[in-house]
């Protein structure tokens, strides 16, 4: 069993909350008949991916992302199991980060101080709801008022999508931040030290009582 396909199972075991577009990646990536040649990310293109995934899961009193190896198991995700068109919009969110790091504080995103990087991911993540919101409202908008004569139920929506803007922070930032998480909790760093974790647990309970402040069991 390959590792994507051992994540896929962890996935769906652990219950970790993935979008639609994160689960049909894992479901597909299995099957070898939709395999196709991925995206070829650069030395700096997979530190700056570990930077943000470090940054949304820093170290505290346990390991963090970096630590965790996270960073390469994005970028292999990325490549691996996501259409060509995912691949591109992720790209260009990558690009967009250091564009908007370089404006803000005339650095790189790699570069900035722990603060600094804080404030651009959490900037990113506010407009990122905020567009997206902005675009179902608009949505329902435009299907009230789009001509659809002649347009049959299924093409509706797709007419009021191809006139969206591209906008690649709202496809970048949820596949990192499900990616980061998925990768961290199904790494062994994070399965046996951010969550409770026995090797070899005996008997299986279904039903358990949990004490405050006690950590979720890793499976």
């Amino acid at each position: 069993m390959e590792r994507r396909e051992a994540v896929r199972n962890m996935a769906l075991a652990l219950g970790i909350a993935v979008s639609a577009p994160t689960m049909s990646a894992l479901f597909s990536s299995c099957r070898s008949e939709n395999k196709e040649k991925g995206i070829a990310f650069t030395i700096e293109d997979e530190s700056l991916i570990a930077e943000i995934a470090d940054t949304i899961l820093p170290a505290t009193n346990t390991p963090g992302a970096k630590a965790a190896g996270v960073g390469p198991f994005i970028a292999m995700m990325v490549k691996d199991c996501y259409t060509a068109d995912d691949q591109r919009k992720f790209s260009k969110g990558l690009r967009k980060i250091d564009r908007l790091s370089e404006r803000k504080f005339k650095k790189k995103f790699t570069e900035l101080s722990v603060p600094e990087k804080n404030a651009l991911i959490k900037q990113l993540a506010e407009d990122t709801v905020k567009y997206r919101k902005e675009q179902e409202a608009l949505k329902s908008s435009e299907l009230k008022n789009v001509d659809f004569r002649g347009i049959d139920a299924a093409d509706k929506e797709a007419k009021v999508e191809d006139d969206k803007d591209d906008r690649s922070e709202s496809h970048f930032f949820p596949i990192m931040h499900e990616l980061t998480l998925l990768g961290y909790f199904t790494s062994e760093i994070g399965a046996t030290q951010a969550l409770e974790y026995i090797p070899i647990p005996a008997k299986f309970e279904s039903c358990v009582d949990m004490k405050p402040g006690q950590k979720g069991w890793a499976i």
